[in-house]
């Protein structure tokens, strides 16, 4: 038989976290979306990504592509290429206003996201004006070290 959490692509390492939820992997990732990011009130657009690929939970309309995913992952191996090039997220372009090898911020006008990695996945929170980045810092990097603290 084969393991839901394998199948739905969870880390192993998370999967201790998704079971504390619930069975149904999906929903434990989509509740961390809509109740600890979105339902914050300072990140409008969110996504978890799997650092080996793959969307875990996304908001509505948050459709990140392949190649978007893709370079997502390569950003924070290197973090020097995406000040030069800024990230494209959900068709939109952003640059980068800061970059390290575990948190990205870029910017578009006011508007802005936050990308924190963990040692599976990749939160993307996207916030929007009046929000700034510093109000929303807080609550990505919160659910951030929640999840490395639950064994991601």
């Amino acid at each position: 038989m084969t393991d839901p959490d394998e199948a739905a692509g969870i880390p192993e390492r998370s999967r201790a976290y998704v079971r504390k939820g619930s069975d149904m992997a999906e929903n434990v990732w989509q509740s961390l979306v809509d109740g600890k990011l979105l339902g914050s009130g300072k990140v409008s657009r969110a996504a978890i990504l799997g650092q080996q690929g793959g969307v875990l939970a996304t908001s509505e309309g948050f459709a990140l592509s392949a190649q978007e995913q893709q370079a997502i992952i390569e950003a924070f191996r290197d973090p020097a290429a995406v000040l030069a090039t800024g990230l494209r997220l959900a068709g939109i372009k952003y640059f980068a206003w800061s970059a390290d090898p575990g948190i990205i911020i870029v910017r578009k006008q006011a508007d802005g996201a936050i990308l924190v990695k963990t040692r599976q996945t990749v939160l993307v929170a996207v916030y929007q004006a009046p929000t700034m980045a510093q109000e929303a810092m807080p609550v990505v990097e919160s659910l951030a070290d929640e999840l490395v603290n639950a064994g991601d």
